[in-house]
């Protein structure tokens, strides 16, 4: 399978008062295969956000560089779809209006726009809500609108930082379920930045299992679970057997600093 994106040698640090430097990153090399679904899991504050800011082209690294279909991106913005946890919707824009505006900014009519989403929001669970504004959403509606603005940049790598965090348990299944189907019909490759181990097995071909700052990858845990997936793979051998996997790793950072 073709490598959709490589993090190559990569490290950030940043200037702190007093001349200090601050190292976030430390030597991150990862290759991730077109269409795969992978998640970033660690502590806070190991860099996960940082590594989707050089990814997306936002900040240059201090050394390594990004490259995507085996080119250079380093510091070029557009090369990915990109989603905060915040869902950052404009609230004088309606779902639709919203959800089309990577498209217009990249060129597209806005008639053009709305022809192609229309469709694909009332596919996947958003008919009825394509003219209401934001202020009427519940949070997961919120989400599922965000995530179709990112979705249709046209772009083939879509970044996802903690997009469900912020929703109750119900709601966050309902949309980790929902983010499969889209993930299914799009065929985007995903990156998906999360401190929920189970919500990263249940999603993912393989984490990618993170230290504390400096933040560095300890070890890539492939899932070896059947799809589609379903709620009862939590329940499985092999799914115990990833997450106690995956809990060894996250404890390995405490134990050194003890």
């Amino acid at each position: 399978m073709a490598v959709k994106v490589h993090v190559d040698r990569l490290s950030m640090a940043f200037a702190a008062e007093g001349g200090d430097v601050l190292q976030a990153l430390c030597d991150i090399d990862l290759a991730i295969a077109s269409g795969r679904f992978v998640s970033l899991l660690g502590p806070s504050g190991c860099g996960k956000s940082t590594l989707f800011n050089i990814i997306a082209g936002l900040l240059q690294p201090t050394q390594g560089r990004i490259l995507i279909d085996g080119e250079d991106a380093t510091g070029t913005i557009g090369r990915v779809g990109y989603m905060l946890q915040k869902d950052l919707l404009l609230n004088w824009r309606t779902v639709l209006d919203n959800v089309i505006l990577g498209m217009e900014l990249k060129g597209v009519s806005r008639r053009e726009a709305r022809r192609r989403a229309l469709p694909l929001l009332r596919k996947h669970g958003l008919e009825g809500f394509e003219h209401l504004y934001p202020n009427v959403l519940s949070g997961g509606m919120r989400q599922r609108a965000a995530l179709f603005r990112t979705l249709l940049c046209d772009t083939d790598v879509i970044l996802l930082d903690e997009p469900f965090a912020a929703l109750d348990a119900q709601t966050r299944g309902q949309m980790q379920e929902w983010l499969l189907g889209l993930w299914a019909d799009f065929g985007k490759t995903v990156v998906f930045v999360t401190h929920d181990v189970d919500e990263a097995i249940y999603l993912s071909d393989e984490i990618h299992v993170m230290s504390t700052r400096p933040g560095r990858v300890l070890e890539t845990v492939a899932v070896d679970l059947p799809r589609p997936r379903q709620r009862g793979t939590v329940l499985s051998g092999a799914f115990t057997a990833v997450k106690e996997r995956c809990l060894a790793l996250l404890s390995e950072p405490a134990r050194e600093a003890a």
